[in-house]
């Protein structure tokens, strides 16, 4: 079993060090309860305001949040998930996530596939890699950001390359109740994995945020929930929950992809 925190928080647009303080803060708490990995959500060392991202934040100073980020999990002695944007080599803006773990050594890195809104498209471009897999503490763990899990195929691909839980840094406004409540419920159990779902709070940029973060485990049941306010989630999980959600019910044995694929070729 591993003890998993999941950090709630509203974010300072743009202002790195409070920001990246309020992380260490979760961090030192996260730790001291016994957790050996912090979800943190989506864009949250920046403040979640993509065209204000794009427009005021000077990339030159990503490699050194990285390098604060990195040491916040170091001196803490704890994992981290954090979400930043990244300049691509051939000048593209992508929204990613990193796990570093408790010596800050990167394990996997994922770039959003599906972004969301017409500030998230104007801002950032869309990437094409499929969510990686890596062995953490036991369970093969992989990675989605915010609108990614809405899709059924993202988590699927995450799924069938052995995922056996899945963190997910969001940044999801008011009015998607149903998102956190039913939808993930749902990407958990059709996968059989955990879902670690970490969103904002508050206000940022004009957008308020719904909170709602929540841990659901492989059979749909949620481990853990927040409200609104500022919240620090922890929910044991483990790789024998998800082993065992498949053998009882083997969906992912039982695919017919090949099926699916001239199911989605055929025209109707």
């Amino acid at each position: 079993m591993v003890l998993l925190a999941l950090m709630q928080a509203n974010s300072a647009v743009l202002d790195v060090e409070a920001n990246c303080g309020a992380v260490n803060d979760a961090a030192q708490r996260a730790a001291a309860a016994g957790a050996r990995v912090l979800v943190t959500p989506e864009l949250f060392p920046v403040g979640y305001a993509p065209l204000r991202i794009r427009a005021d934040l000077d990339p030159a100073r990503l490699p050194s949040i990285r390098r604060q980020l990195a040491g916040i999990a170091r001196r803490n002695g704890i994992a981290l998930v954090y979400s930043l944007p990244a300049v691509t080599a051939d000048g593209r803006w992508q929204i990613t996530s990193t796990l570093v773990d408790q010596e800050g050594a990167e394990l996997l890195n994922y770039a959003k596939v599906h972004l969301f809104g017409a500030e998230e498209r104007k801002a950032f471009s869309p990437a094409a890699e499929p969510p990686a897999v890596v062995d953490f503490h036991g369970i093969r763990t992989s990675m989605v950001i915010c609108y990614d899990v809405e899709f059924p195929e993202a988590v699927r691909a995450a799924a069938v390359r052995g995922a056996e839980l899945l963190l997910v840094p969001t940044a999801l406004s008011q009015g998607f109740d149903s998102v956190p409540q039913v939808l993930l419920r749902a990407r958990a159990l059709e996968s059989q994995l955990t879902v670690a779902y970490a969103n904002h709070s508050g206000t940022e940029d004009g957008c308020e945020f719904l909170g709602g973060s929540v841990i659901a485990g492989p059979d749909g049941t949620l481990l853990a929930a927040a409200g609104a306010s500022p919240d620090l989630l922890f929910a044991e999980v483990s790789a024998a929950a998800s082993r065992e959600a498949r053998d009882a019910v083997p969906y992912l044995r039982e695919r017919r992809p090949d099926l699916y694929r001239d199911w989605d070729s055929s025209t109707y």
